[in-house]
C-alpha cells in the first residue's frame, strides 16, 4: 500500500532539453545540483541511462548518510529521465525529470536561445509505517516539504550551472 504523496517543481531553464537531459542523468555529477542527492553510478554493467539500467545512489541529510537501489524506467533523451528507488527491497519512490521547449521569442538581438520547460516530479511509494520510520532514520519528518525545498534547490542549481557565463 503506497501512501500516494506526489509532488512536482516546474522552472524555465535557459538551455536545449538534451543538454539537461544529460546533466541530470549524469551519476557521479547529480551532487552539484542536488542537496541530498551527493552522486551516484552505474552498477551491473550498465553504462549510462538506458531502460533497465540500474545504479547505487548516495544521499546525505546532515550526518546521516544512506544508498538506495534504482532502476531507470524511462530514458528518452531531451525529454524524460525516470527511475525508481528502493532500498532493502523496498520500494521507496518515483523519481523523474520530464522536459518540454519553452516558448521562446524572438528579442531585439534575434532569436532567443533555446530554453526548457524542465519539471522535477517525485511520487512517494512507502506504507505509511516505513514511511514514519524512514523519516526518522534520515532526519526528514515530512518528505513532502523536504522534496519541494529540494526541488526547487535542484533546478534553482541546474539553472545557475547553465546560465551563468562559465556554463554557456
Amino acid at each position: 500500500m503506497s501512501r500516494g504523496d506526489r509532488l512536482e517543481v516546474s522552472r524555465t531553464i535557459a538551455a536545449p532539453a538534451d543538454r539537461l537531459f544529460a546533466m541530470v542523468s549524469d551519476l557521479p555529477r547529480m551532487g552539484e545540483w542536488s542537496s541530498e542527492n551527493t552522486g551516484g553510478k552505474w552498477v551491473k554493467g550498465a553504462t549510462g541511462p538506458v531502460v533497465g539500467a540500474r545504479f547505487k545512489g548516495a544521499n546525505r541529510n546532515g550526518w546521516r548518510r544512506w544508498s538506495t537501489n534504482v532502476t531507470v524506467v524511462e530514458a528518452d533523451p531531451g525529454r524524460a529521465f525516470v527511475f525508481d528507488v528502493t532500498s532493502m527491497g523496498l520500494g521507496v519512490a518515483r523519481w523523474g525529470y520530464r522536459f518540454h521547449p519553452a516558448d521562446d521569442a524572438a528579442g531585439a538581438n534575434g532569436p532567443a536561445a533555446p530554453s526548457t520547460h524542465v519539471t522535477e516530479f517525485w511520487e512517494d511509494h512507502r506504507s505509511p509505517m516505513i514511511a514514519r520510520i524512514t523519516g526518522l532514520a534520515v532526519g526528514v519528518p515530512d518528505r513532502t516539504v523536504h522534496n519541494r525545498t529540494g526541488m526547487e534547490a535542484t533546478l534553482a542549481a541546474l539553472a545557475a550551472a547553465v546560465e551563468s557565463p562559465a556554463g554557456r
